[in-house]
């Protein structure tokens, strides 16, 4: 039996197909569209503008362009809203709503009629619920990122949100700037429509969703005020109405050999340590699952190449004009798995059969001659982190690659805010911070990681520290900071057990993060904690009870790979 296109997919319940037909048709032609275009395929356009998401600023037109690609290509766009994350509009943090917007995509994408979709999102947890909800759905789809901002000026230097935001903060507490500066800066570090200009969360996902092959080659890292971008939209609705000719699926393209692709991008662009939570997320929607020795075989192999804030130099605007995500792909090439296929239709082996006619070796480094040796992410174990934690080690310290500290205990994050600043807190430079109750049931797991250097010491010139905590940071932080450790606080893990004045070992080296008491302690002490206080009504409530931890990428139970039949 031919499968049904158009306007009859997906129709309403009625007991009578063909009046269903009919009634859809007589309202869809209530929006004046003619019956020569109610005939054609359809391609929805998953859109998420919001007045409180400035990185989507540029909807209108990426939608504007998207529909003029498929029509061109004789199909009839239906633009729809989904939910829309704003990064920094949302409390207690925008990840627990990742699994809620790949809910609405998900079920959207399967209860209304359309033979294909582009999804457009940008801002850091849209572009994987929308991965997420892409790979669930299964019907063709690509990919559309908004794009990152261009840089301010301050002073003859040009500013990045969000890692200049965090170093002049930080020089402002330590007294190194004052009220008035601080105040002029704020308006000059996110001048344009678009995502955070470094390599933070939002353009590593651009580039993982490159790599895994769910975006059109070469579109990651176009600025979002270049025209190139909305050229791109243009060619990805034309090329979303092939997929409806020959389809080629989520399930098709998303395969453990591309996400060990993206894994190995990830390293190479040294990327956000967001991206290791929602890349699990999304392989997990197909049943796949990269284990935490194989990602730090995929680091340890894998060099860092790109130069960008927050570990390097350049933003995103100088990774694109140095040849974006196809020149990191071909330093790599032999690393990867050649024979992963994208949403056009191509291998990785013909994606990069043509040699680059120029890389900008200021900003894209040749293998030969990297930023790093070794790749910028690694999975870390030890006593309080038995299923694993996360450490960026591009974006740290190395003289805390190899250290003994004592624990400075915040068991919360109101704790944190309280006594953080206290100029009678016990603290000095080679202690190490650590934060309870930040995972995502204790919390909904923000981006809390990024622990302040205590003013006293910042006012004395400390400018790093190790810290711990179960909680995420934001992919433009940089810091000797252990994340993401699991099983969390609120569930009763062992990172519960440690208190102020224990000494704890840090070794890069042996990836290892360990408290150093007796583990009868441990489990003693463990007794007397109770789980953390969760909310008893609506999402928040569905979301503490159901929420895996951060090495199952924080996604529900209850969305994870299923059968076939029961999809």
């Amino acid at each position: 039996m031919t499968k049904k296109q158009g306007l009859k997919r997906n129709l309403t319940n009625y007991g009578d197909s063909e009046f269903a037909t009919y009634l859809r048709k007589s309202f869809a032609r209530s929006m004046g569209i003619s019956n020569d275009m109610l005939d054609k395929p359809i391609v929805g356009i998953a859109m998420t503008p919001s007045g409180f998401n400035s990185c989507h600023r540029g909807m209108p037109e990426l939608v504007d362009a998207v529909s003029r690609g498929v029509l061109a290509a004789g199909a009839l766009p239906r633009p729809f809203p989904t939910i829309s994350l704003g990064e920094v509009f949302l409390s207690p943090t925008s990840m627990v709503y990742r699994n809620l917007m790949a809910m609405d995509t998900e079920e959207m994408v399967r209860a209304q009629p359309m033979d294909a979709v582009v999804m457009i999102g940008g801002c850091d947890k849209t572009v994987p619920a929308q991965l997420m909800g892409a790979a669930s759905a299964n019907i063709p789809t690509i990919q559309l990122v908004t794009g990152p901002m261009s840089t301010g000026r301050h002073r003859g230097e040009r500013l990045g949100a969000c890692t200049d935001c965090r170093r002049f903060w930080a020089k402002f507490r330590a007294n190194e700037i004052d009220h008035a500066e601080i105040s002029e800066i704020e308006g000059k570090l996110s001048t344009t429509s678009g995502t955070c200009g470094v390599m933070g969360t939002a353009s590593t996902m651009a580039c993982i969703a490159e790599t895994l092959g769910m975006s059109l080659p070469d579109t990651a890292a176009i600025p979002s005020v270049h025209s190139e971008r909305l050229v791109a939209a243009e060619e990805t609705g034309r090329s979303v109405v092939q997929l409806i000719h020959a389809p080629i699926l989520p399930s098709e393209i998303i395969t453990e050999k591309s996400v060990e692709n993206a894994f190995r991008v990830l390293m190479a662009v040294s990327g956000s340590t967001n991206a290791i939570v929602h890349l699990t997320a999304v392989a997990g929607r197909l049943g796949l699952k990269i284990s935490q020795e194989r990602l730090n075989q995929i680091s340890d192999e894998t060099p860092v190449l790109v130069n960008l804030k927050p570990v390097g130099e350049g933003y995103m605007e100088d990774f694109y004009a140095a040849g974006g995500v196809r020149a990191v792909l071909h330093e790599i090439k032999h690393l990867l798995h050649l024979d992963t296929i994208n949403v056009a239709g191509q291998s990785l082996a013909e994606i990069l059969a043509e040699p680059m006619d120029w890389v900008d070796r200021r900003y894209i480094k040749s293998y030969d001659d990297p930023v790093s040796d070794v790749g910028g992410l690694i999975s870390i174990k030890g006593n309080i982190a038995p299923d694993g934690a996360i450490f960026k080690r591009a974006a740290a310290t190395p003289e805390l690659f190899e250290v003994e500290g004592r624990a400075v205990v915040f068991e919360d994050l109101e704790d944190l805010s309280t006594r953080i600043d206290d100029p009678d807190l016990d603290v000095q430079a080679n202690d190490f911070l650590v934060l309870k109750n930040a995972g995502p049931v204790a919390a909904g797991m923000p981006e809390a990681g990024y622990l302040p250097i205590p003013k006293k010491l910042a006012q004395k010139g400390v400018k790093d520290m190790v810290r711990i905590s179960d909680a995420r940071m934001s992919g433009t932080a940089f810091g000797t900071i252990i994340l993401h450790v699991s099983p969390e606080t609120g569930i009763g893990g062992p990172l519960a057990a440690v208190e102020t004045g224990d000494r704890i070992r840090f070794s890069v080296k042996n990836k290892r993060i360990d408290l150093l008491v007796e583990d009868q302690i441990i489990v003693d002490r463990l007794k007397n904690k109770k789980p953390a206080k969760t909310p008893t009504r609506g999402y928040r409530s569905l979301y503490s009870k159901t929420v895996l931890q951060a090495t199952d990428g924080c996604d529900f139970d209850f969305l994870l790979h299923a059968p076939e039949e029961s999809r």
